[in-house]
């Protein structure tokens, strides 16, 4: 019987699978691996809340092979070497793997493919399984890549996508040792918020989103910047870890249809934006993407009241404390911290960018180091120097403090749009409240940046 390897990465789901459709249609028997690669962590990709999630994904996966008669193998060890020995070991001819774009996930390809060449076995790299549309599907005429998302998003809606694939009614495994799936409760260091991972948590959030009226996705394209109201999908942790395809929400949201689900899916085409920014130039994961000629400060007590939500900026630290407490963050959030650490205090963007990578259960490269050059200026942005006014925003996506009040409770008591500003409150009232002055005056801070992008001359 012939044997077929379907190695699993950010693609842990078996519904529009691509790669696994095509392992199963390769041969008689398919072997589904998993291999713990010890490499992850020492990339930096390793973080106790992708960890724990990483285990709901697994056994969520195991579960949804099982009902198919197949099952999940585990293994751990270097990901190549790990391929190689189940080849040896079952006689596999082929081996499938979904597309990257990391310089780790390319590395792994190319070891894959030069190792497997004298083992008899093909390599098959499958495109579109972790994005909507692959990176270098769509380019402009004189370069690799899109720099700017726009003109990108114009291709991207007229390229369209693949079709969503059915999953395998059948799956049959041969007989091969594997590891104990992990557990996420033998996971330490877990943020106490972080929600469920796994194919049929995603699923089912999925589906109930689409059918909510009032702040699903009907409602996105009003109601997705609203702080307090939490009427984003929180669907990116599946995204990143492929319990849910990019395919099939593109496909469900347009079939839902309206402002709120075209909003949504522009979303999503940000998501392949990045991606194929990074394929291109994967050394903007650490470098900036467009030189400003930054001389970032060097402010450790500051940047760790940053990390703290200690910045005296209450929407600042509520973001803070929400992503420390959820391993997640609000969208508009995101971009308010990121704005406040690279253009308030003007530190450094790579300093954030990990500091987001050990929290964040949906910490992509692409999207996490992108959308920090975005917002420090020194990426894709066509208005490198827009700095984000804390107040102003707050007021705006946050007007009766509701966001604050969750994750900033010292401030709880301060009516109404005071809660954004307490330091303009009289002295006797501040000193009654367990809660710092601003790290730094935003006025002081933003002549600062200018005169240090050159701006004022």
């Amino acid at each position: 019987m012939s044997v077929s390897v379907m190695l699993f990465t950010s693609d842990l789901r078996v519904h529009d699978q691509p790669a696994l459709a095509a392992a199963v249609r390769d041969a008689d028997t398919v072997i589904p691996l998993f291999v713990r690669d010890p490499g992850i962590g020492g990339a930096g990709f390793d973080a106790p809340n992708r960890r724990a999630f990483l285990a709901d994904c697994l056994a969520s996966l195991d579960r949804g092979l099982r009902d198919r008669g197949g099952r999940l193998v585990v293994r751990s060890g270097a990901a190549v070497d790990e391929v190689c020995r189940v080849v040896a070991e079952t006689g596999a001819e082929s081996v499938h793997v979904a597309a990257g774009v990391s310089r780790y996930a390319t590395a792994r390809e190319d070891a894959l493919r030069a190792a497997l060449g004298p083992a008899g076995a093909a390599l098959h790299v499958h495109d579109g399984v972790v994005t909507a549309l692959p990176p270098g599907r769509v380019t402009p005429a004189n370069r690799d890549h899109f720099a700017v998302f726009t003109p990108y998003f114009r291709r991207w809606e007229s390229a369209g996508t693949r079709p969503v694939v059915t999953a395998p009614r059948r799956i049959t495994v041969p007989d091969l040792p594997g590891e104990p799936l992990p557990r996420r409760a033998s996971v330490t260091g877990v943020s106490p918020g972080l929600a469920e991972g796994g194919e049929e948590a995603g699923r089912k959030r999925l589906t109930g989103w689409l059918a909510r009226s009032g702040d699903g996705v009907t409602a996105y394209e009003e109601r997705h910047d609203d702080l307090a109201g939490d009427a984003t999908s929180r669907l990116s942790p599946h995204l990143h870890f492929g319990t849910l395809s990019a395919v099939e929400l593109v496909r469900r949201a347009r079939d839902k249809g309206g402002p709120g689900a075209e909003a949504f899916v522009r979303q999503l085409a940000w998501r392949d934006f990045h991606h194929q920014v990074l394929a291109a130039r994967p050394d903007a994961a650490a470098v900036d993407y467009r030189t400003r000629d930054d001389h970032w400060r060097d402010a450790p007590e500051e940047i760790d009241a940053w990390r703290e939500g200690r910045t005296g900026c209450p929407i600042v630290d509520a973001g803070m404390r929400q992503l420390r407490h959820e391993g997640w963050m609000h969208n508009r959030a995101r971009l308010l911290t990121a704005s406040y650490l690279t253009k308030t205090l003007y530190a450094d963007w790579r300093t954030g960018a990990a500091h987001f990578l050990a929290l964040l259960v949906d910490g992509d490269i692409a999207n996490n180091q992108l959308n920090w050059q975005w917002v420090a200026g020194t990426g894709t942005d066509t208005r490198p120097n827009r700095i984000l006014n804390p107040l102003t925003q707050a007021r705006r996506f946050d007007p009766d403090g509701a966001y604050v009040r969750r994750w900033v409770p010292e401030l709880a008591a301060l009516p109404g749009r005071a809660i954004h500003d307490p330091s303009s409150l009289p002295p006797s009232e501040r000193a009654r409240l367990d809660y710092p002055a601003p790290l730094v005056d935003l006025a002081t801070a933003r002549a600062r940046f200018t005169r240090a992008r050159g701006l004022d001359d």
